[in-house]
Order: C-alpha cells, then sequence, then structure tokens
C-alpha cells in the first residue's frame, strides 16, 4: 500500500477528498506526520496548515481552525469546524484564498506566536506553488 485517502470535512462539506502520498497534521501536541500504513489513531487538531503531498510531490494547504484526525492504515479522515484550501489557477485566486484561510486562523488563534508561526508557513506555501 503505498498511497493513503485523505478527506477533509466542514459543516458546510467536502474540501479535499484525493488518494495522496504523505500528510502532517497540527496535532494538539504539535506536528505529525502520517504515511501509508500508519497506526489508526484519533487526535485532535488545533489551528493550523494541513501540508498535503500528492502522489506527484506537489504540495498543497488546507488551513483549519481546530478539529479532529481519525487514522488508519489507509485512509485519514479530518473533521474540521473550519477549513480553507489554499488553492487557485491565478496569482489573485491563490492570494485570495490565501488571505481566507488567515483570517480563519486569526479568528481561532489565542496565541500570537502560533499564529505567526502559520501564517508563515502559509505564506511560503503559496509562494512555492
Amino acid at each position: 500500500m503505498n498511497k493513503l485517502h485523505l478527506e477533509i470535512v466542514t459543516p458546510e462539506g467536502l474540501v479535499f477528498s484525493n488518494d495522496i502520498k504523505s500528510v502532517v497534521l497540527p496535532g494538539s501536541e504539535g506536528e505529525f506526520g502520517v504515511l501509508p500504513g500508519h497506526a489508526s489513531l484519533i487526535s485532535l487538531l488545533k489551528a493550523g496548515v494541513i501540508d498535503i503531498e500528492s502522489e506527484d510531490k506537489s504540495h498543497d494547504a488546507v488551513a483549519i481552525n481546530w478539529g479532529y484526525a481519525e487514522i488508519n492504515e489507509g485512509k485519514a479522515t479530518i473533521l474540521a469546524d473550519g477549513a480553507v484550501h489554499v488553492s487557485g489557477n491565478s496569482e489573485s485566486e491563490i492570494a485570495n484564498s490565501l488571505q481566507k484561510a488567515k483570517d480563519l486562523i486569526a479568528g481561532m488563534s489565542s496565541e500570537n506566536n502560533a499564529m505567526a508561526a502559520t501564517v508563515a508557513k502559509l505564506d511560503s506555501m503559496a509562494r512555492a506553488r
């Protein structure tokens, strides 16, 4: 098994669903990575960025305000209160989704250092696109 199916769901609906190579999640005790074959677990997620590595080695970013992750050997399901997929086909679309992601994180995070680190990560991931 060399791929993992990732789904990110909010009360508004499905934000992301695809087979991926790996994902890094903002766990309540710190970031953790998930690869295919990962041991089963459930974890609380804090405000931060979900870093998704696709099978073609490209990266996607999804900002969440908080949620839960359910992981098993072949699937990772993220249930988030709010999420913004940082994506777009043009510079302005990416900038717009990046601003929505920053607003989501800023509205949730009570720690200035955590928020600054998350915004910096979002900015660097958006520039790498």
